[in-house]
């Protein structure tokens, strides 16, 4: 049980506002509320409520775009041989099923190639592209990665190879200039509206403007791939605000039935086949099974099922996929208990601001996931690091105010790459370096971080009445979805509420059951991971609570239910 920091978000909005907004776009005015103290206004209410295709940005405001659409309708026309090199995650998978089936439809030669986690690791490498070229590429196109394969792409050029970057990763100093076009909304002297677009949604992009140079129709790009691009948009966590929040509202609705068999098969070995998708779905049902395969195994046997148009092949793949999440679950609690053990051994733990834990022999494909667990579990920043012969491959997740690539960057002299984003970053050392890197990397958190920094916070759209809580009040956030990071769920605030009862709940009782009266007023309560609380609780307890409304449907009866965030006894 963690004291966590409230945070109210509420601007002391005046009534006159909250009413403008709801009678101008006929909304309910506590959605009126949200919208505004979470600084969306002006004409952004009017994009944020409709979500309409025709608000996605101009794809020719990036930086490159003609230089590299025009370069891949030549190859396309002049039969050049092109590969599509991607990366082994589900950003990267779905963007190299997306960019291969868009060429090939279109007439080009192309095949995609993904390195291996293992034997390769992460971006652009020299043997695969002296591989590719003695193949016959002729123009390679990268997706979600090669933004800092400054020295691989001057090498491919001189294989005779040409390269286009699509890419979302945060840049350096350098950028690769030998490549003939670098698509990536980060870049300095890119002024595209835009920063945060996945892996794909760049890649969908470069889509665009090829089909715009075709003549195809925008909509029927949309129906055809947005399914992919949502994907790879939920699992990689980028803000689903602007053109994500329109690409995943649009995906969302396409994959409540799936037209790729592929999709379909993995629905049906999650269990979830006919059952309503939303983002969560997606995170924790979908994409672990696409991440599956380059976390244990090959990516490519992820495109292969997302391309696939035989049914039983689909089915055959996506056990596979199951069956490879299975044991990576396996993996991944093995190396969260071996890592809970080294922080146990660890007499200055609690002095240190950044978890750096080191291993022979683990895993590289599930490093993060654990990474991202123990980030959760201390609220500290973690990394991770797998070593072998000396050299340490590590993945890192971050917490709210710690950006971990300028982390990275301030002790890059310990490191022989890495790369990433504020939030997750991977890196490479030499393990004779791993003391002085974590030292260094402590210091630099020292300086930065404040003891503030190091609590959760809960951020609260704004408090509300029990009389306020309802079926109805639950039905209106809709006009809000789809919820993810950036757009979470919101979440609300009740004070002094009454404890009627209360349970443990759940394996290991790690969950807490509730109801809590107020003014007359019972409302059932679920809190996921909150188990601890039952042992500090008593009936009759007056408690202030932050939660999300959820509805709880049960044989066709549906009732408000409160998630609880926190807990707080007055």
């Amino acid at each position: 049980m963690v004291d966590k920091i409230w945070i109210f978000k509420n601007k002391k909005l005046q009534d006159d506002e909250i009413n403008s907004v709801s009678l101008k776009y006929r909304i309910p005015r506590i959605i009126s509320a949200i919208i505004l103290n979470r600084n969306i206004d002006g004409e952004k209410i009017s994009s944020y409520l409709k979500k309409s295709i025709s608000d996605v940005i101009n794809p020719e405001l990036m930086l490159d775009m003609e230089k590299a659409a025009d370069r891949i309708l030549k190859a396309v026309d002049e039969k050049e041989k092109i590969t599509v090199y991607g990366d082994y995650d589900v950003d990267g998978i779905t963007a190299t099923a997306l960019m291969y089936q868009f060429l090939s439809e279109i007439g080009a030669d192309v095949e995609y190639y993904i390195p291996d986690r293992k034997g390769e690791g992460y971006g652009i490498n020299i043997m695969a592209v002296n591989k590719l070229a003695r193949q016959g590429t002729k123009l390679m196109i990268t997706v979600d990665c090669g933004i800092t394969a400054i020295g691989e792409v001057e090498f491919a050029k001189l294989q005779g190879m040409d390269i286009i970057i699509t890419d979302h990763h945060t840049c350096k100093e350098r950028i690769p200039e030998s490549a003939v076009a670098i698509l990536n909304p980060k870049r300095p002297d890119c002024e595209y509206p835009f920063e945060s677009l996945a892996g794909v949604g760049v890649a969908f992009k470069l889509i665009l403007e090829l089909a715009k140079k075709k003549d195809m129709s925008t909509k029927d790009v949309f129906a055809r791939y947005i399914d992919l691009v949502t994907l790879g948009t939920i699992a990689d966590v980028v803000p689903l605000l602007d053109e994500n929040r329109i690409i995943v509202d649009k995906g969302i609705k396409s994959l409540q039935n799936p037209h790729r068999p592929g999709i379909k098969a993995l629905f049906d070995v999650a269990g979830i086949a006919g059952k309503p998708v939303n983002v969560s779905t997606v995170a924790f049902a979908v994409a672990p099974r696409l991440n599956a395969a380059g976390r244990l195994g090959t990516a490519t046997t992820a495109v292969e099922l997302l391309l696939t148009k035989e049914p039983e092949k689909a089915r055959q793949t996506a056990v596979i996929l199951d069956e490879e999440n299975k044991e990576r679950q396996k993996t991944e609690h093995t190396i969260f208990d071996e890592a809970l053990e080294m922080i146990a051994k660890d007499p200055n733990f609690e002095k240190k601001k950044v978890i750096v834990l080191a291993h022979e022999g683990w895993h590289n494909g599930v490093i993060g996931i654990v990474a991202s667990r123990l980030c959760d579990m201390y609220y500290k920043p973690c990394i991770l690091i797998s070593h072998s012969n000396g050299i340490g491959k590590g993945s890192g997740r971050s917490i709210k105010n710690f950006n971990l690539f300028d982390a990275l960057t301030a002790c890059d002299k310990y490191l022989t790459e890495f790369g990433g984003h504020a939030v997750a970053a991977g890196l490479n050392i030499n393990i004779s370096d791993l003391e002085d890197f974590e030292k260094a990397i402590n210091k630099y958190a020292d300086e930065v971080l404040t003891d503030k920094d190091m609590i959760p916070s809960v951020e609260i759209d704004c408090p509300i009445s029990e009389k306020s809580i309802t079926l109805e009040t639950a039905k209106m956030l809709s006009y809000l979805e789809p919820f993810g990071m950036g757009n979470e769920r919101p979440v609300f605030a009740l004070a002094k509420a009454q404890i009627v009862n209360f349970a443990p709940v759940g394996n290991e009782n790690k969950h807490l059951k509730l109801r809590i009266s107020k003014n007359g007023f019972i409302i059932n309560c679920i809190g996921f991971g909150l188990g601890d609380y039952a042992s500090v609780l008593n009936n009759g307890s007056i408690i202030n609570i932050a939660f999300h409304i959820n509805i709880n449907s049960y044989q066709g009866n549906e009732n408000v239910q409160l998630v609880l965030k926190d807990i707080k006894i007055v």
